[in-house]
């Protein structure tokens, strides 16, 4: 964890950087600033830090000035002989108000505050983020552009009934029985395609939904999955891959 101090009275700075090392041993101080006019640039220069330990008083004016400067994003805890500040401290970012001369008991009161907002902050942004991620449906091709000749052919994906490898590469083929070479292989293929309607069916095949006529069981509990079109060979799906097979075939 990170901590920027603001604090004018360099006694009260070093109290304050001793007590958090007993209170929270692995907390990096990574600057002390004693004006608003500092902290401004400090501010605008550094990363923010995980939390600021801020007085009131500072020698060219209030530090709430610093707010109206620049864009505070980290938790404030406010330090200061005075009380009369309190509600004006909750209006920015604070999260503790802690009276001078600063007590051990306190700081761990306002470090165990923080951490328990960290925890929460870092568990709503993992459920923000898989939440979205969730929602993301992930785009899959409509369409390929492929030579034909001296052309650039656009081929829809929907027109593609199966797609195998002939000779060390990928060759796609339309239901009207057109063939396509592909630069790409079956592996870059099969993840482009949406694996609802396409199915790898081995290291060689892989076949479109539409393009299933029926399956044979075949040798060692094995099936063979025949298209409405002849293949260059029969299309064989592994024992292991059965289940998954059937899974994807029957589900909507």
């Amino acid at each position: 964890m990170k901590a920027l101090i603001i604090e004018d009275e360099m006694m009260a700075a070093k109290a304050l950087k001793k007590l958090l090392g007993e209170v929270s041993p692995g907390i990096e101080i990574v600057g002390v600033l004693e004006s608003i006019e500092d902290s401004v640039e400090w501010i605008e220069e550094n990363p923010m830090p995980d939390v600021i330990f801020m007085d009131i008083h500072l020698a060219d004016g209030s530090s709430f000035a610093i707010f109206d400067k620049v864009s505070i994003t980290c938790p404030v805890i406010f330090t200061t002989a005075y009380d009369e500040y309190a509600l004006k401290a909750f209006e920015v970012n604070s999260i503790d108000y802690l009276l001078k001369p600063v007590s051990k008991e306190a700081l761990e009161r306002a470090m165990h505050k923080l951490l328990t907002l960290s925890e929460t902050r870092v568990n709503s942004d993992q459920i923000e983020k898989l939440l979205a991620q969730l929602g993301e449906k992930k785009k899959y091709r409509n369409y390929f552009l492929l030579p034909e000749r001296d052309k650039l052919v656009p081929l829809s994906v929907s027109n593609v009934a199966y797609a195998y490898i002939e000779a060390k590469t990928v060759k796609m083929v339309t239901y009207d029985n057109k063939s396509y070479y592909l630069t790409q292989t079956l592996d870059d293929l099969i993840a482009q395609l949406d694996p609802h309607e396409f199915f790898r069916a081995n290291r060689q095949f892989v076949v479109a939904r539409k393009a299933i006529k029926d399956v044979s069981v075949w040798f060692g509990n094995k099936l063979a999955i025949n298209l409405i079109m002849e293949t260059p060979e029969r299309v064989i799906v592994s024992k292991a891959r059965v289940g998954e097979f059937k899974f994807w075939f029957t589900k909507q």
